[in-house]
């Protein structure tokens, strides 16, 4: 990135003197999304990492990216299309942040491509694991690959043909496909669109197709060709009595973002349906092909799709690099991570009885290296317990197999009281909750959808139960979602407890997203829209009158995005102030840290490692009296003022002290896996220096699981 040079004199900085407004002060949050996913892309390249596990690193790479391109991108198309000359705090016009991403993109994609023919075929074939092109075949390959095609393939196959009669047909998101130019009978050249069928193996096991169909065995080798090559070389069998010229795919990029307005969603249900369905019709916003495409086949596909040179991205290997994960969910065990089994704290063994467990203690899970089971126990022994009246939970992605919502279906059936949120508007996962909220409706559980204008992603379920002494609330309160998928892969942290006030206040909350509470007021909890922007520059302000008095201050915050400028903001005031402050940011940052005068306090790490780091905690150093507060929410306007988020305390001091050593702590001395946050927008790869001990903080919390080490 450009470096950035302040526009004011910092000598003598303080928040009286310099305009904190400054842009030059922010780091755009496109071009920090970029840096996240390189950083991504840096793993894949690690060779110290298993070999099938780099290739998922690239997938993951490819699927961020897609992702980035169907929605920050396509955003930023439609307000350049707009005429929106609004900027955010780092000043960039939608225009120049479109420029800036695919200048900063072009030479990732070309990592990521010669990585991919240089290393890492060249290593998977020293493992017999060949990546092949179908004329690189021997003739009993192609054989049984024609049979192959001919019985599974070509059935599939709908040859659509582009002349003044038929035009030319809609090209789906994110789908393969072939152009392919013939001559016909009078010499006259032709074009024709043939889509890869998504529903088959993008990567044909070229050695399981020659035992099926030809009988023979090749021995311990693996053999691999792409699907569209095969369609290729079959081509004249779809288009008999033609002369095939050429074939080449390309990959089409489409608008998903998806916007309800208020007025559209009276049936929110249907209304995400048929958004869902959309999704496969919005704007083009890229279009990817292989560099060997002729310039007049690539003209004709612009013209066709109404793009510009600057949509089009062209590369040297396999479109769609985001299906490795087929190739990477190969059963070579000695190519992958050694497995980890998640530890179940000693505290909820299985013949412990949850509830008089959470009676007397609170019981703080981090996930994966704590096991889900514990959670799922929660909401299945509540479903069976005849003490138990009501169980009310979000729900924002819980999966396409999910034990929750399983467990809840059980709780309706014994008579509990059930209340259910399902968020659809949760991105990419709305086709999974719309089945999942059907089929809880249908068995007669209250669904309910959130709250108009809002998506709801806090995370918190809730039990009431009948005891001798009255009705007690239970609740579950978390980072990340209720999916037990994610949760091997994800790091979270959630909190079982029988605490009064929070139970009361999640009471509260469910009211407000459940009916009429818009005056709702908490005791504990932090809660977006209405208070949590409010509470958390309180608790900067408080740090920083703490500072100024000469009392103890620190914040440590745990994050996956810091963006919002107002927090940014009260930040560069805190260290001006004197606040050693460390920012454990995932993904995007938009605060630029080691500015002399104004965040010279600042240190900003990335861990990006086998495990996603999901997790959100605020640290408040408060004078000596430190407080520790986790949830859904990063810091981000979206988070603060559009999105129902909740934040909690953690009080018990066992808990806080599990949390500041065994999390922020470890997370802080990684040196192995963490990123530093330069000034100019750039990371760099922290390494031990001579003689210190390599710190690598998700090792070390696998390691601390497995010996039993951790759990309360």
């Amino acid at each position: 990135m450009e470096q950035i040079k302040p526009a004011v004199s910092l000598e003598s900085a303080s928040p009286d003197t310099i305009d904190l407004r400054d842009p030059s002060l922010y780091i755009n949050r496109e071009l920090s999304m970029l840096e996240f996913n390189y950083r991504v892309l840096e793993e894949a390249l690690d060779p110290t990492i298993p070999l099938l596990e780099r290739v998922k690193f690239l997938a993951i790479f490819a699927n961020n990216m897609d992702e980035f391109f169907m929605i920050r991108v396509s955003g930023l198309r439609e307000q350049v299309a707009a005429g929106v000359i609004e900027t955010p705090a780092d000043g960039l016009t939608p225009a120049q942040q479109l420029a800036a991403i695919r200048k900063r993109l072009l030479p990732m994609l070309e990592t990521q491509y010669r990585y991919f023919r240089e290393e890492i075929v060249p290593e998977l074939q020293r493992h017999n694991i060949f990546m092949s092109s179908y004329r690189e075949l021997g003739d009993d390959r192609k054989e049984a690959l024609q049979l192959y095609f001919d019985q599974e393939i070509f059935p599939v196959l709908t040859p659509l043909a582009v002349d003044p009669g038929r035009p030319f047909p809609h090209i789906s998101n994110l789908s393969l496909n072939l152009a392919v130019l013939m001559l016909d009978e009078n010499r006259q050249e032709r074009f024709a669109r043939v889509k890869v069928p998504g529903l088959l193996p993008r990567i044909v096991p070229v050695h399981d197709i020659l035992q099926r169909y030809l009988g023979k065995r090749i021995g311990k080798r693996k053999r691999f060709v792409f699907l569209e090559e095969v369609i290729a070389a079959n081509l004249p069998k779809l288009f008999p009595g033609m002369q095939i010229l050429e074939s080449h795919p390309f990959r089409v990029t489409r608008n998903a973002d998806m916007e309800i307005e208020g007025d559209e969603a009276s049936d929110l249900l249907e209304t995400i349906e048929a958004g869902v369905r959309q999704r496969r019709f919005g704007r083009v916003v890229r279009l990817e092909v292989r560099e060997d495409m002729p310039q007049p086949l690539l003209d004709l596909l612009k013209g066709y799709l109404h793009i510009e040179r600057s949509d089009v991205y062209s590369v040297n290997g396999p479109l769609g690099m985001s299906q490795l994960f087929e190739l990477a969910d190969l059963d070579v065990p000695h190519l992958r991570y050694p497995p980890f089994i998640p530890q179940r704290p000693s505290a909820l063994g299985p013949n412990e009885n949850i509830f008089a467990v959470l009676k007397n203690q609170a019981v703080l899970l981090h996930h994966p290296y704590d096991s889900f089971i514990p959670v799922i126990d929660f909401i299945r022994t509540a479903a069976r317990d005849p003490q138990v009246l009501a169980i009310k939970i979000t729900l924002y992605r819980v999966g396409s197999n999910s034990p929750i919502v399983k467990a809840l279906l059980e709780a309706q059936e014994n008579g509990k009281q059930v209340a259910v949120l399902v968020e659809l508007k949760a991105r990419f996962d709305e086709e999974n909750n719309i089945v999942w909220a059907r089929k809880l409706e249908a068995q007669g559980v209250h669904v309910v959808y959130g709250l108009l204008g809002l998506k709801t992603h806090c995370k918190v379920a809730l039990v009431i139960r009948k005891e001798d002494d009255g009705l007690r609330r239970y609740v579950h309160l978390s980072t990340g979602n209720y999916n037990a998928t994610t949760a091997r892969i994800y790091t979270d942290i959630g909190m079982l407890c029988s605490e009064p006030e929070l139970g009361m206040d999640a009471s509260e909350v469910f009211n407000r997203l459940t009916g009429y509470a818009p005056a709702a007021t908490y005791r504990k909890l932090l809660v977006a829209p209405e208070h949590l922007r409010e509470r958390f520059d309180r608790l900067l302000k408080r740090e920083i009158d703490h500072a100024r008095e000469g009392r103890p201050a620190r914040l440590i915050f745990k994050m996956n995005s810091l963006v919002d400028p107002k927090i940014i903001r009260r930040l560069y005031e805190a260290s001006m102030a004197g606040i050693k402050i460390d920012l454990l940011v995932r993904g995007i940052c938009c605060l630029r840290p080691g500015l002399k005068g104004i965040s010279d306090n600042i240190r900003v790490t990335s861990v990006v490692g086998r495990f996603l780091e999901h997790s959100r905690i605020y640290y408040f150093g408060n004078g000596g009296e430190p407080e520790i507060y986790m949830g859904s929410a990063d810091l981000m306007p979206r988070n603060l003022d559009r999105r129902v988020e909740t934040i909690f305390p953690v009080d018990d001091p066992a808990l806080k002290a599990r949390i500041m050593d065994e999390i922020l702590a470890i997370q802080m001395a990684d040196n192995v896996k963490a990123r530093e946050l330069l000034p100019d927008g750039t990371y760099r790869r922290l390494q031990p220096q001579d003689g210190e001990t390599p710190v690598h903080s998700q090792v070390w919390l696998m390691e601390q699981a497995r010996t039993g080490q951790t759990g309360l």
